[in-house]
């Protein structure tokens, strides 16, 4: 089994990634019910024999440190998109190859 270890910040993860060149990055978007009080999303860096886990949560209209944008739908709930999660992972993890799965999807 596999050690976890939590990262604190987005740039800690992202020195993580570089140094650790990971096959894949998972995600997954966390949405309360109701969905207009609370998004949270967690990344997570698998590598040989340990996790590494990344959790942003909202503030405002973006995630708290990554600031990805919050949309809201025309009923008010609040949710980050797969789309959105996965062109900001690309443009910052700039990783040859790299996969990005959601939890769902993995």
């Amino acid at each position: 089994m596999p050690d976890t270890f939590r990262v604190k910040s987005w740039q800690d993860f992202k020195e993580l990634a570089y140094s650790k060149n990971p096959k894949s990055v998972v995600y997954i978007i966390a949405q309360s019910i109701p969905a207009g009080n609370h998004t949270g999303l967690k990344l997570i860096l698998p590598v040989e024999g340990a996790q590494y886990i990344f959790t942003d949560s909202a503030k405002g209209d973006t995630m708290r440190r990554t600031e990805i944008p919050i949309r809201t739908n025309p009923k008010g709930n609040r949710f980050l998109t797969d789309e959105d999660v996965k062109r900001f992972l690309r443009t910052e993890l700039q990783i040859k190859d790299l996969k990005i799965f959601s939890y769902w999807t993995a």
